[in-house]
């Protein structure tokens, strides 16, 4: 397959995410709705999570069987291990200062007596808008680092001439993809936040851009090292913001909708990962 119809795959793959995006436009909710929506996207996340940690623990499994097989692979062992360690420590921890860094720089001036009030309350509404739109755009950076090693599995197929496998891991990954789009609106429709265009655009670019680019990266070459680093920052980057969720949905006072929407968005991710799984990829 050649380098441009590699590409175009690629593309199609990624692009997938801009199909549940406008969900995010949705105007009005009732809080059971908002409650369902914020938790069937921690629930696609969850799966993911299961998902990514499974493909990323892989390499350090296979060295360990190795070496019980009497094999030297105490270097690959180590390597993978350490490298899965630091990537998940790397994308849960980044999240956690980062978040308490810009709560920080948020505080509200000291001002008059007079206008107390009125500027608490339009802080507050201004700080809880901020926080719902850096939680959808964390989470867009975390899928977008799990679809870059989407990529590498349809660049390294591609390029090892089964074209077969390429084409059926696009339909995969696109299916998967287009779900995952909802996953960054979910939290921002249950805030009552409706994105503006211009953020869901960016938001889109930056989860599904990274699966053409992985494209193009595991057309040239692989490297099992960086395919574990991505997977591992993208794990913990993620299982972050599935905590932030399941705790949004537990202030919202609509515990019993938050577990079923968790329970739909499993399903709905184990539902799409097998339509990848049967057509082989």
């Amino acid at each position: 397959m050649s380098l441009a119809q590699t590409m175009l795959l690629g593309f199609i793959a990624g692009a997938t995410i801009f199909l549940g995006l406008p969900v995010g436009r949705i105007r009005r909710a009732a809080p059971r709705t908002k409650a369902f929506l914020n938790a069937a996207s921690a629930g696609i996340l969850l799966f993911l999570v299961f998902e990514i940690f499974h493909d990323a623990f892989d390499p350090v499994e296979e060295a360990a069987r190795r070496l019980h097989e009497g094999q030297n692979a105490w270097g690959s062992l180590v390597g993978y291990g350490a490298v899965l360690v630091v990537g998940f420590a790397l994308g849960l921890l980044s999240l956690l200062y980062l978040g308490g860094l810009q709560r920080r720089g948020r505080r509200s001036p000291q001002i008059g007596p007079g206008a107390m009030a009125m500027a608490e309350a339009q802080a507050a509404h201004a700080d809880s808008a901020s926080t719902v739109l850096s939680l959808g755009m964390s989470i867009a950076v975390g899928i977008g680092l799990h679809n870059l090693s989407e990529g590498l599995a349809i660049g390294s197929s591609a390029k090892s001439g089964d074209t077969q496998l390429a084409l059926l891991l696009v339909i995969g990954f696109a299916l998967h993809n287009s779900t995952e789009g909802f996953g960054i609106v979910g939290p921002l429709a249950a805030g009552g936040v409706r994105p503006s265009w211009a953020f869901l655009a960016v938001a889109g670019l930056v989860a599904g851009g990274p699966t053409f680019l992985g494209t193009l990266v595991g057309y040239g070459f692989q490297n099992t090292y960086l395919s574990v680093a991505f997977l591992a920052v993208a794990g913990g980057a993620i299982l972050y913001v599935v905590a932030e969720l399941l705790n949004t949905g537990r202030k919202m006072g609509a515990w019993s909708m938050t577990v079923w929407g968790v329970l739909a968005g499993i399903v709905i991710g184990a539902i799409t990962d097998l339509v990848i799984v049967a057509a082989g990829g």
